[in-house]
């Protein structure tokens, strides 16, 4: 039995950063959340994706809104 989940047929979301410009830009698939989340490159949906589990991405998310992760600029 795999413990990959089935990706084929999941809805992607895309960043709300993305602001439809196609810069550097993630979707992840919400509905596989509550076991792992989904990430990938939205300019490569066929792509590999990436999975964390949920605390990690929470605690991904929130370093990112509350500024501790250096950026490129």
């Amino acid at each position: 039995m795999s413990t990959t989940p089935d990706l084929t047929r999941a809805a992607w979301v895309k960043s709300s950063y993305s602001n439809g410009n196609g810069g550097n830009c993630i979707e992840w698939a919400p509905a596989h959340a509550t076991s792992v989340v989904p990430v990938r490159d939205s300019k490569d949906p066929h792509g590999p994706a990436l999975l964390f589990t949920p605390h990690a991405w929470s605690a991904f998310i929130g370093a990112v809104k509350s500024g501790e992760l250096p950026t490129t600029d």
